[in-house]
Parts: C-alpha cells; structure tokens; sequence
C-alpha cells in the first residue's frame, strides 16, 4: 500500500484535552506533533519534552510561522476560540478548535466566513461524532433499522463543586453547562436530525451568572428531541433515538461511547431501555457478556466498537484525510452544524433564567 503522507500538528494549549489530544495523535497514521505552544515558556517546554514535539514555542507568530506546522489543534479556554482560530485561519493553515467552536453563533459564523474566504480547512472538535460506534449508528438509522426516528432523548451532566474561580463558572471565559457539555448532545442531535424547526428551552442559573443546568429542546416536523445537561448532578449520560420499529441507544458515557444498544419495538416500551451502565462497571460487563441470542430473545442487541486512547484520533483522522483530498470542509463536522448548534443554545439562554441553581449535594 501507498505511504499516507505525514501532517505535521501543532497544538495550542496545555490542559488536560490538549494532553490527550497529543496521546491520540499517536494512534492517527501519519500524524507528527511538531509543535506545542503556550504563554508560559516553561509549560511550553515541559510540554514539549512530555509530548515529544519537536519543538515549544510561548508566542503565537512564531508558532505559526513553523513550516512544519500544516494543522493546529486549538485547546483553550472558549473565550480565546475566536481570536486564536481566525490568527490560523489567516496563515493558511486548518485548524481544529475544541467545541465550542465559539462562545456565541455570531462568532462561529466569523470563523465560518474567514474559513471560506481564506480557502482553509476548519473545524469544531466535536470528537463524538467520529466515534465509530457513532458513525455504525448513523449508518443504521438511515438504512432505517428502527424505522423514523420519532424522539430523541439525551442527558449529559455531570457534578461540578460551585467555585467562581473555575472555567466551568466564568463568564470571562466562556463557562456555562450549555458550552460545556450541551454542545454535545444538541450537535448529536443535529447529525441524526438535522437542523430544527423550532427551538425552546429553560436555563438555571449560578451565582456567576452563567448556567448551572440548561434543558434544550429541539423541534421537528416529525421528532422531537429533548436535550438536557448540567454541573448539578450525575446523570444517566446516555443517548437514546426512538424510531417507529424500534430503538437504538448509545450507551454511557455516549460523548466517548464505545458500545450501541438496538432494541426491538417489545423491548423499546420495557424496563429494560432505562438507564445504561456507565462505562466497565459490574453490570456493564454482565450485559455485554451475555451471549447474543439471550440478548436477542431480549429484544436488545448490543454491538461493541472498541478503541485504543481517548478517541480524539478520529477527528484527527478525518482532518488529515480532508487536507489529502484538498477539501476546505468536513461533510460529517461542518461548520455550518457548528453555528446552528451555538444558535440553539443562544436561544434558550438569551431567555431569563428560571431559577438560580445549586448543585445536588
């Protein structure tokens, strides 16, 4: 087989996503991280020399003008998204920016325009959606496995201690449950929907004025699909599609699923589509043992999609592909799904607050 030409990364940032991004990037063939940047020169180097980069720069133009830089992976924090993907953007170099795309839609859609009129690939990390038991998922629904798709459920939540001093609880950088978390279930939504109709929702507010918990829901000539996510609790943070013949259900944590689960229209009204087992617990490795024609007489059918790392090698994947074919857009991440997600949410948060919230104790 043909070598695969290699693409040199660069990432911006070094938090936690930017150290697993780095990780990933090494089950990706034929990606190289030459380059790693952050304000700070000893966390530059530190990272470096813990990711083996090539090289640690503390200064974005310098960072930029590396040649063997052709990708950027944008980490920070969601305030900086803009500024920092538009500097890329104008180097001519594709940029992947960890989701939010934007804090807002007005500023995803900047980023959309320079994308277009810079000719550059862009796109939001929205790492689930190429998740192969998310792509297995999509192919099922659209052979019509479960027929129409009628409702859409999903929570993703999960405890976070109040601290003003948090990104989760800022306003100064972007922080807010719906940012956060809900950008995921509402982008899910929108891959196996499409854009909705109409848009409504509630929000519950934090001392710091951003949101604790948000509920979105999403309107459809045919479907419905009710979204919800939050720092005051633990929720089931499954994702769960109803059709006309049946059910499929992306089982927890679905934003890094590793496992679907079909059920049969008897099945679809049972017990036994509550709440899915959260990650290898016990009863996890019970259900997913059990030997498929027990599970078929069920009415439930469990298929695995395994993966090394984190999973954030598949966007990285299909970015290098995009860059190989010369594509400036992905068709399974595109921007514009990038703006109508942040428009959704813009919605139901431009509303006022129905109550302030407290996390669950």
């Amino acid at each position: 087989m043909p070598a695969v030409k290699t693409i040199g990364w660069g990432i911006v940032g070094t938090g936690e996503i930017a150290r697993r991004f780095a990780s990933d990037l090494a089950l990706a063939p034929g990606a190289s991280l030459q380059a790693v940047l952050s304000r700070n020169t000893e966390k530059a180097e530190a990272f470096r020399d813990e990711t083996g980069a090539k090289k640690g720069y503390h200064d974005l133009d310098a960072f930029l003008a590396d040649q063997r830089v052709q990708a950027v992976y944008i980490a920070t924090p969601n305030s900086l998204h803009l500024a920092q993907t538009l500097r890329v953007l104008r180097q001519r170099k594709a940029v992947l920016t960890e989701k939010p795309l934007a804090p807002s839609y007005p500023e995803a859609e900047v980023i959309e325009r320079e994308a277009l009129r810079q000719k550059t690939f862009a796109m939001e990390a929205m790492w689930t959606r190429f998740l192969p038991a998310v792509r297995a998922a999509k192919i099922l629904l659209e052979a019509g496995t479960i027929g129409e798709i009628r409702k859409i459920s999903a929570d993703l939540s999960y405890y976070r201690a109040y601290d003003p001093e948090s990104r989760f609880f800022s306003r100064a950088l972007g922080g807010g449950a719906a940012l956060d978390l809900g950008v995921y279930p509402v982008s899910l939504a929108m891959f196996f929907l499409g854009e909705p109709d109409k848009v409504s929702g509630r929000w519950f507010k934090a001392k710091t004025g951003v949101d604790m918990r948000t509920e979105i829901n999403l309107h459809y000539s045919a479907a419905e699909a009710e979204l919800s996510c939050g720092f005051d609790r633990d929720g089931a943070n499954h994702f769960l599609i109803e059709g006309t013949s049946g059910a499929l259900r992306l089982d927890a944590p679905f934003l890094k699923t590793q496992r679907l689960t079909l059920y049969s229209p008897a099945a679809k009204e049972s017990p036994l589509i509550g709440p899915s087992p959260e990650g290898d617990g016990p009863l996890a490795k019970l259900l997913s043992r059990l030997p498929s024609p027990l599970t078929r007489l069920l009415g439930r059918q469990v298929e695995h999609y395994p993966f090394e790392g984190n999973g954030l090698q598949f966007q990285a994947m299909a970015v290098m592909d995009a860059l190989r074919s010369h594509e400036t857009q992905s068709s399974i991440m595109p921007l514009g799904q990038s703006v109508a997600v942040l428009r959704a949410i813009g919605i139901v948060l431009a509303r006022a607050p129905t109550q302030e919230a407290e996390p669950a104790a």
